[in-house]
């Protein structure tokens, strides 16, 4: 070809693809990795692929907001289009700079994901992506536009149309093609139609005013006004159906100075910062929340320490549990759903899987609370980002009216992933310190991905953004509304100057001539494993030094209470909540020290003297001489009253204090009776008795058969091994390099094997059938093609009955094996002559 010579067209989508590189064609399979699901045999099938509803409908979601309103001014374009038109679409008469410098991207755009295919004079649509753009009186156009003049007429009389073209002051003619093309170059043409419009009546330019930005459908009488009538005589209504009118798209075309939108938007809206706050402040905030997230799990996971809330037997908590597990937190009811899914999503909890099922902490929290608080944060903080399960849903209504439930089904959202990381990257995006407002967020979240048709009722992206906002202040990933250090390592996201040191930049190219938030923010890639924990440890070690340490002491008072100034070293906490209870939590923890308490402490088998040894080696106080009296006067009384099994009884060698028990009134209940001057019965069980006398102030101790004093100590109740609930995935993952570099080459090879052309052969044309010959002439045809080096193209039937077509360069026929480099899998392989249904040589002109 010359350098004068123009190259050739694509005729089709699938000749376009052939005439990208490998670059260009990974790009397209990043974008709609549903099109490599199976790998296609060759180009023709990922062409057909890329055209098909259901592939054109999910990538048309993903497209921004201004890449989404080119294609549907291409899809009122004529087909095909030239750039100048569709620029004359987007811009208007007045050709918008900035809209015209935003097109050639939105227009790469559709390109690379194979919506739109052509050079800029011949640009097309892809036919399903008209379809499902173009406007209908079924399905009205997003650009309020309706049918062109010819689509209007179709059904018209040429009588009817003749009169029109009179009446619109234009010369009759002879058919009626030629009337309708005459009169939409009337309409197209801005001098003559202002000329026609300053005739009309002002009644009806308000006809047309209102119908101008759609619907553009209205309906009229069978003896309609006369500014209505001026309108249907020029053709500036055109009927549609009886009663029912048109404005034709070229003239509301004209009456919008040519945009196809009423406002078209070129450039995101800004992600605006409300607050700037010192990053030093940030983080430590988001310190102190990740802290008392980690708390907050460790305190769920003990009160379900012994067995948790019964399953649902539809799955999930029921309504009276989770306002329980609420109490218990000390947090609203939506919170504490999100702390018992997010414990969940990290294969904390579980149900355990027996007949009377019930939720647990699972092994993995053994595990987990042997960790260092910063990998038990990065650990959590990495299970929400990842989880498809989205606790902002619990409490409302699934599409069969029935209530969501924590912990249930129907609470995954494919989308929650992507949309939490896009959140935090629109937040990454800022300066160091800079909160944005939810609404900036939202706007910039609506502008990537706007909805389309019914959706926009409900928006849940909006919904996961809001919510994805809340929770990751209170995960610890945020603070005071913006990014933290560790946050932003967590995502793998590099630092961010200052405010000041962002304003203060140059502009490095033409897109830094847009006011810093208006930029779009980097797109964070997903993280490998490898590279998801390089960002784990990253965070943790950002986090280390934020979080208190784990302190040793205590300080004891006088008033029968401990002060915990920090956060307690696992044992040292784990025998304060035996010994004492929780009074109030805060910056530091106040125990109180009860009889009940200590009376638990003796129960799990801890004698008076250990507990005294306990406090003075932890108190940095002097042991309180009351704290000292009240163990020992319950230590003293504690086991001299035993309860065994009669259904049970209780004996003292003191008679006299089994005489008070049997005086006093609130022992009616447990209904004793003297079996002998040291021993009560009761038909009631052991364990109602022993609560019995201790709510009547006493100290019994339980016995066995034997007549030995039985320790009571809380069993941890734990789940078989459980793993982690798997995301449900938002369609098929986003292919790595090796697996786009294998389906490249499998493509590139089968679309060679189906179009490189075959010599001809004597007989009927078999175009498009794979090659038949007998046994005899394809091991004739193969040993000569490893004298000669030749390539063969073969038809090849696998051992499940696949027939395939390959390219393949043979090397060595024996043993009834032909050993080939097979260009269709770019590797050398060895196949079965019988397998072989034909062969045919490659025109000599192919290499």
């Amino acid at each position: 070809m010359s350098s004068a010579e123009k190259p050739v067209a694509p005729r089709s989508l699938a000749e376009a693809l052939r005439a990208r590189d490998d670059g260009s064609l990974a790009a397209l399979l990043r974008a709609r990795p549903d099109l490599i699901t199976p790998v296609p045999t060759d180009l023709t099938q990922l062409a057909t692929r890329a055209g098909t509803r259901a592939s054109v409908v999910r990538a048309l979601e993903r497209l921004d907001r201004f890449t989404l309103q080119t294609a549907e001014a291409l899809a009122v374009a004529a087909d095909p289009a030239s750039y100048a038109e569709l620029l004359a679409l987007m811009a208007g008469d007045e050709r918008d700079p900035v809209v015209a410098a935003a097109l050639p991207r939105a227009l790469g755009t559709l390109r690379e994901q194979a919506l739109v295919w052509g050079d800029d004079e011949q640009l097309r649509l892809v036919r399903t992506a008209r379809e499902l753009l173009a406007p209908s009186p079924q399905h009205p156009s997003p650009t309020g536009l309706g049918p062109a003049v010819r689509e209007s007429t179709a059904g018209m009389s040429p009588g009817r149309i003749q009169e029109i073209v009179t009446a619109a002051g234009l010369p009759s003619t002879h058919d009626s093609v030629s009337a309708i093309a005459s009169l939409t170059a009337l309409f197209t043409d801005r001098r003559r139609m202002a000329a026609l419009l300053a005739d009309a009546p002002r009644e009806s330019r308000e006809v047309l005013s209102r119908l101008v930005w759609g619907p553009p459908y209205g309906q009229v009488t069978a003896d309609p006004a006369a500014h209505l009538r001026w309108l249907l005589d020029r053709g500036l209504l055109l009927p549609t159906a009886p009663g029912t009118v048109v404005l034709p798209r070229e003239v509301a075309l004209h009456l919008r100075e040519g945009r196809a939108h009423r406002v078209t938007e070129p450039v995101p809206p800004a992600v605006e910062a409300v607050a700037t706050h010192r990053p030093q402040l940030v983080d430590a905030t988001a310190a102190g929340q990740a802290y008392t997230a980690l708390t907050t799990v460790e305190e769920l996971l003990k009160d379900w320490d012994e067995g948790g809330p019964s399953v649902l037997r539809a799955g999930g908590l029921s309504v009276r549990d989770l306002k329980r597990t609420a109490v218990a937190l000390d947090v609203p009811e939506p919170v504490a759903a999100f702390w018992v899914e997010l414990a969940y999503a990290a294969g904390l909890i579980a149900a355990d899987g027996e007949a009377d099922e019930r939720y647990a902490a699972t092994p993995a929290y053994d595990e987990w609370l042997e960790e260092p608080a910063p990998q038990r944060w990065s650990r959590l903080a990495q299970a929400w980002l990842a989880a498809t399960r989205t606790p902002g849903l619990v409490g409302g209504r699934d599409g069969r009216d029935r209530t969501l439930s924590a912990l249930g089904p129907g609470l995954d959202r494919s989308a929650a992933p992507e949309v939490r990381h896009r959140v935090l990257a629109l937040l990454a995006a800022l300066p160091e310190g800079a909160a944005p407002s939810a609404e900036s967020v939202l706007a910039r979240l609506s502008w990537e991905r706007p909805l389309r048709g019914p959706q926009r009722d409900d928006d849940l992206r909006a919904r996961l953004a809001r919510w994805t906002l809340a929770e990751a202040e209170q995960l610890g990933v945020t603070g005071r509304g913006a990014l933290s250090a560790h946050g932003r390592a967590l995502l793998g996201a590099p630092a961010r100057k200052s405010a000041a040191s962002e304003s203060a930049a140059e502009p490095a190219g033409p897109g830094d001539k847009l006011p810093v938030h208006h930029r779009p923010a980097p797109a964070l890639e997903p993280l490998s494993p490898a590279e998801r924990a390089t960002a784990a440890a990253t965070a943790a070690r950002l986090l280390t030094p934020l979080l208190p340490e784990p302190l040793d002491h205590v300080l004891l008072q006088a008033d029968l209470t401990a002060v915990a100034p920090g956060p307690l070293r696992r044992p040292l906490a784990d025998m304060l909540d035996v010994l004492a209870e929780v009074e109030s939590k805060g910056g530091a923890t106040v125990y109180r020290f009860t009889p009940g308490s200590v009376r638990r402490a003796l129960d799990s088998g801890r004698t008076a003297s250990d507990l005294h040894a306990f406090l003075t080696e932890h108190s940095r106080t002097p042991v309180p001489q009351p704290l000292a009296y009240l163990i020992d006067d319950v230590a003293r009384r504690h086991g001299h009253l035993r309860v065994g099994a009669a259904s049970a009884y209780v004996r003292c060698d003191d008679d006299a204090l089994l005489n008070e028990i049997m005086a006093d009134k609130r022992a009616a209940g447990l209904r004793l009776r003297r079996l002998a001057p040291t021993v009560l019965a009761t038909p009631s069980d052991a364990a109602a008795l022993l609560e019995g006398l201790r709510a009547m102030g006493f100290a019994p101790a339980a016995e066995s058969a034997e007549g030995d004093v039985l320790i009571t100590r809380a069993l941890a109740h734990r789940t078989p091994p459980r793993t982690a609930p798997e995301p449900v995935p938002d369609g098929p993952p986003v292919p790595d390099a090796h697996l786009l570099a294998a389906a490249l080459r499998a493509v590139r090879a089968g679309d060679l094997a189906s179009t490189t052309p075959r010599k001809p052969t004597a007989g009927p044309d078999t175009a498009g059938e794979l090659p038949r010959t007998s046994a005899a002439e394809t091991l004739a045809t193969m040993q000569a093609a490893v004298l000669t080096g030749e390539t063969l193209w073969i038809g090849y039937v696998n051992a499940e009955g696949s027939a395939t077509q390959r390219v393949i360069a043979p090397i060595r026929v024996e043993g009834g094996f032909v050993t080939a480099y097979d260009h269709t899998s770019d590797e050398v392989r060895t196949y079965p002559l019988h397998r072989v249904t034909g062969v045919a040589e490659l025109a000599d002109e192919q290499p």
